[in-house]
């Protein structure tokens, strides 16, 4: 059962309180350029913030609008995306960039539908970007916020689904300033997992990272990276370039071909333009 005594204006006062004394700065808080808050999102799923920063920065200098990026070479992207991993999220987010320079003037759309038919844009993704660029009112859950509520709501449970969350989330929603309340909620959050045990671990949907070394993850990224130079090899030479065995090569080839990132060229592999 969610803890009845715990009051919400006392818990979003709580919240508020922490932001105001111990609000992180990020570049992508300091501006409501909804490209430039799109691929703060994508470059920030499943990656660090000190590892985005430096990338971030360079990548708007790199492709300062949607039509540079549109426009820009996928070996050029690629070379840009190198040391964020995940190749596949620059793939998608210079896909989404053609579709909207070609489809939306230029511009990222601001409606939820559209924004879901974009290449990587998930429920989350588009949600956040709503908030954060335009100021919208969006319910929606990620690591850190999942911390907060867990830690707040069900502290002495376990396999808390999100399903239970949502609602919380919800009610709670500071509707005067939303994206000031999800930084808000990510901060608070990001120093919960520092400060205690991870609230996370109570989640239904809590999982460990698997090793990268001799993963899938790590040939994939192998090979991504020895394509983005625009050569192209066979398996034989992928392995000999990557410094991996032919089997894991080709197992990576698999769903690389498959998600349209590397194109097969009867035997001969490149990335995909």
């Amino acid at each position: 059962m969610i803890k009845k005594s715990l009051n919400i204006d006392q818990f979003r006062q709580t919240i508020l309180e922490h932001y105001n004394q111990e609000k992180r700065d990020f570049p992508w808080r300091e501006t409501n350029d909804p490209y430039a808050i799109l691929t703060s999102e994508i470059m920030l799923q499943q990656t660090q913030t000190d590892r985005v920063v430096p990338k971030y920065l360079a990548w708007l200098d790199s492709f300062p609008d949607i039509h540079a990026l549109a426009q820009a070479e996928t070996t050029e992207v690629l070379e840009r995306w190198v040391g964020l991993g995940y190749n596949r999220r620059a793939i998608f987010l210079h896909r989404a960039a053609k579709i909207m320079d070609s489809e939306y003037n230029g511009f990222v759309p601001q409606e939820l539908t559209d924004l879901l038919s974009l290449p990587g844009i998930g429920p989350y993704t588009a949600r956040a970007i709503r908030t954060f660029a335009w100021g919208y009112p969006e319910v929606f859950i990620e690591t850190n916020i999942r911390s907060v509520f867990l830690f707040f709501f069900f502290p002495d449970q376990t396999a808390i689904d999100d399903s239970n969350i949502m609602p919380l989330i919800e009610s709670s929603l500071y509707l005067e300033d939303p994206r000031t309340w999800y930084y808000a909620l990510m901060d608070y959050g990001s120093v919960l997992k520092r400060k205690t045990i991870n609230p996370n671990r109570n989640s239904k949907h809590y999982s460990k990272q698997s090793r990268f070394t001799g993963s899938n993850r790590e040939a994939r990224g192998a090979i991504v990276r020895t394509l983005s130079t625009g050569a192209r090899y066979t398996i034989t030479d992928l392995a000999t370039q990557c410094g991996l065995d032919r089997e894991r090569i080709t197992k990576a080839l698999l769903g690389l071909t498959k998600e349209g990132i590397v194109c097969d060229m009867d035997g001969v592999y490149g990335i995909y333009e």
